[in-house]
């Protein structure tokens, strides 16, 4: 059973930067895709990027690009989102999930096995 832990959400002006970091334990499996989602109140889960263990072939959402980039440290076994030029609608619930395949183009919820209890992003205009 994996277990995964997001932080570094918060409360942020427009135009800032936040950065967050999703910490996995437990996993017993060597092949795998760790992925950041958000949920907007009333919204439905979407994607906004993944990243496969090696981190090779990082994926972004089409609207994330140039603004938002994901990447692994392996060492601490962490995948991080650094969020730049925030925008009010980045507002959501951030969550990690995870994978048992090495896919990071596909981007259904569905897909993904394991998940984190989300933490809050807030970008005030």
């Amino acid at each position: 059973q994996v277990h995964l832990t997001e932080s570094g959400g918060g409360l942020v002006q427009a135009g800032g930067s936040l950065r967050l970091s999703c910490v996995a334990s437990g996993r017993t499996f060597n092949t795998y895709t760790t992925a950041w989602f958000r949920q907007a109140p009333g919204k439905e889960r979407e994607f906004v990027g993944a990243i496969s263990r090696s981190g090779a072939s990082p994926n972004l959402a089409d609207s994330e690009k140039g603004r938002f980039t994901i990447s692994r440290n392996a060492a601490r076994d962490t995948v991080n989102l650094q969020m730049n030029s925030l925008k009010p609608e980045d507002t959501a619930v951030y969550y990690c999930a995870e994978k048992k395949v090495a896919i990071t183009f596909t981007i259904s919820p569905s897909e993904y096995d394991y998940w984190g209890q989300g933490t809050q992003v807030t970008v005030s205009s």
